[in-house]
């Protein structure tokens, strides 16, 4: 399977630096404040959220992953190398690509757009299948080699909603993944309502929820990602609408694999603690040994 991968990290960070969280040492309120999110210092070792990430993605067979920078930080680059193509990360080469900033703008154009980016920088990925996660969540071995394994031209984590330990209020307003009944993407529902999450529900209850971690053709996805318009409330090009375009072209595209389990996550500075936990209690401080 096409061992590629693409790390969303070009976002600005904006709601993790205007968050409060006093329990916090100075130096992580420094990384905080400073760093993109995947470059906070975590765990007593003190390494980057993002090296437990590629170790997980190194453990499930990547071997090259591009990681999508924002033009205005420098600290992803500099800690991970400065040949800028080619960086080596246990057995994976790393590249970078930057999503810039437009002119009028106080931050990029989204997930769409950063993605858009990524895919550019690596014309040579024409024809192949490539993984694509967030930057600021923790997906595992097992989550990321399901979507490097998966035989369908695009592919889906669809992660049940009551298997996240985070609070209710922040859990409702997931996006949910709408299914058929052979287990293939109808629709990706931003901001639910009740009505929406009942009507995504299997059989059983179950709410699959949508945590950016997909699949893609890069043949499928390049014509949306290049078409995709601006949110009207967030003005941003949003990564799942890509993905419902080409749904709407491509029919039963996507393949949504359910699974349940926590999914590390850091959005504010209140989240940083949880984090530190979850890597004391789950893994070893060594990332070459995440698993």
């Amino acid at each position: 399977m096409d061992p590629y991968l693409v790390i969303l990290a070009g976002g600005i960070s904006s709601r993790m630096r205007k968050s409060e969280n006093t329990a916090l040492d100075p130096g992580l309120l420094r990384d905080a404040d400073l760093k993109a999110k995947g470059m906070i210092g975590l765990g007593d070792a003190g390494r980057p959220f993002l090296d437990y990430l590629l170790a997980n993605a190194d453990a499930a067979g990547y071997r090259e992953a591009v990681i999508v920078v924002g033009e205005r930080d420098r600290s992803i680059r500099e800690y991970y190398g400065s040949a800028g193509r080619g960086d080596r990360f246990l057995g994976m080469s790393l590249f970078y690509a930057v999503q810039p900033v437009p002119s009028g703008r106080s931050k990029p154009l989204g997930t769409a757009d950063a993605l858009l980016h990524g895919l550019e920088s690596r014309p040579d990925w024409a024809g192949a299948k490539v993984t694509v996660c967030n930057s600021d969540n923790l997906y595992s071995v097992e989550a990321l080699r399901c979507l490097r394994d998966a035989e369908e031209p695009c592919a889906m984590i669809d992660y049940d909603r009551d298997a996240l330990s985070f609070e209710p209020g922040r859990v409702q307003h997931f996006a949910v993944i709408e299914k058929d009944s052979d287990g293939y993407v109808r629709s990706i529902l931003e901001k639910p309502s009740l009505e929406e999450i009942a009507r995504a529900a299997g059989p059983d209850g179950r709410v699959g929820v949508n945590m950016n971690a997909f699949r893609l053709s890069y043949d499928l996805i390049m014509p949306c990602l290049r078409r995709v318009p601006l949110h009207p409330v967030r003005q941003e090009k949003e990564l799942p609408t890509a993905v419902m375009m080409m749904i709407a072209e491509t029919p039963r595209a996507v393949r949504a694999y359910p699974r349940a389990e926590h999914v590390p996550d850091l959005t504010d500075k209140t989240d940083i603690v949880q984090v530190q936990e979850y890597l004391r209690n789950l893994h070893d401080e060594n990332p070459s040994r995440q698993r």
